[in-house]
């Protein structure tokens, strides 16, 4: 079976096409600068090559049509006709409280998706943008989509209100949402297979570190807790997003420096984070070789999401009475050692005991906690794409 996963972006659009039983990714790429010119780059993993073009994309309607041209081209092709193509898995990032799980695609869901852009209006539109786009170009292939928050749905009312007049709950939806729900759903269940254990059994708590990060307790295999919010701009400091703070800044912020409140969000979800603390990079990579060469700045920055993590990890240990295993993914959480071993470091009480050697590695899917911790600590690259694609075939399949 061959499913294509698109990622819309306002402006982007990142494509996959696999075989979800076999994992095997016969193309992927993505399409830059759209409504601008129009940049494609397509990439064939079997021939380990990349093509690069230059092509008008007007609109969404475009890079998908240059996609298909790209996956059916008779010198970098992967397919031979678009009846291969059984069906589209679209990532839509938010579902509020109507979506638990990925569903078929129809005019309805495509209006309850709509209804939801008041809660996204960066994503949600880019994605509808997307579906449209598909169904244009490729009318009657089943389409579904995949929410980014459906996974945090089993989250209890108690970790999802907000200490908000309940009226703005029931009337404006105004609650604790949570995102990067594929990716947790993924490696959470990926850690159950490492371990060799039903996720039933398990308490695991998944730290999805990157640009955006957002920690999960997963419990018995389901969401109870979250660490963003609202929106994705909640929880620890990320590349340029502030995490947690005191409602209060604001309201001094803005009447100090003469703010409205869209520089203010502008400031909050741009300028903030560890760019803001460092001053040097929102790439955690640049801050880390900032600090290295004894930028006290950098330095600080890398200590405080790091430390925002660790409180998080000890908080929903506590939220789930006790944690069997601690998961680290996405590109910090993958790639960086330093920040891992910093996060672990300390938690000896809860029965972590972390292994230098073994976490000195990237990008690999393995153990990194000492072999006789008690909690185990492991390294899950994510694979949000698969989990697109599995549940797509999941669905068409019936």
């Amino acid at each position: 079976m061959k499913i294509l996963v698109i990622n819309a972006g306002s402006s982007s659009l990142k494509y996959q096409l696999m075989d979800p039983e076999t994992k095997e990714v016969f193309a992927k790429g993505l399409c830059e600068r759209i409504g601008i010119d129009g940049r494609l780059t397509h990439k064939v993993p079997a021939k380990d090559a990349k093509y690069e073009f230059e092509i008008p994309m007007p609109t969404h309607a475009e890079a998908i049509q240059a996609v298909l041209d790209a996956l059916l081209s008779a010198e970098h092709g992967v397919i031979k006709s678009a009846s291969e193509i059984d069906a589209v898995g679209h990532r839509v990032v938010h579902g509020g409280e109507k979506f638990a799980s990925s569903v078929r695609i129809t005019d309805d869901v495509m209006a309850a998706i709509d209804e939801c852009i008041p809660l996204a209006p960066l994503h949600n539109p880019a994605n509808i943008t997307g579906i449209k786009a598909c169904e244009k170009v490729m009318p009657g292939v089943p389409m579904v989509a995949v929410f980014d928050t459906a996974f945090h749905q089993t989250m209890p009312a108690k970790s999802y209100i907000y200490a908000l007049p309940y009226e703005y709950y029931e009337n404006d939806k105004v609650r604790r949402y949570g995102f990067h729900g594929t990716s947790h759903r993924y490696v959470s269940a990926r850690a159950a297979a490492m371990l060799g254990k039903p996720i039933e059994e398990l308490k695991i708590i998944t730290c999805h570190l990157g640009n955006g990060s957002s920690v999960a307790a997963v419990d018995c295999g389901k969401s109870v807790d979250t660490s963003m919010g609202f929106t994705p701009l909640a929880g620890v400091p990320m590349g340029t997003r502030s995490g947690d703070l005191d409602a209060g800044i604001l309201e001094y912020l803005m009447n100090k420096h003469g703010y409205d409140m869209k520089e203010m969000m502008n400031i909050l979800n741009k300028k903030s984070g560890v760019l803001g603390i460092s001053g040097v990079s929102s790439d955690f990579r640049d801050i880390e070789n900032a600090a290295n060469d004894g930028n006290q700045r950098a330095a600080l920055a890398l200590e405080a999401f790091q430390y925002s993590v660790k409180k998080l990890v000890g908080a929903y240990a506590a939220a789930m009475g006790g944690v069997d295993a601690i998961v680290f993914t996405a590109g910090v959480g993958e790639n960086d050692a330093n920040t891992r071993m910093n996060i672990a470091s300390g938690l000896e009480f809860m029965g972590v005991k972390m292994d230098a050697a073994a976490n000195n590695v990237r990008g690999k899917e393995t153990v990194i906690s000492a072999a006789d911790s008690k909690v185990k600590v492991l390294l899950i690259p994510t694979d949000e794409e698969l989990m697109i694609a599995q549940d797509t075939a999941a669905i068409v399949k019936g």
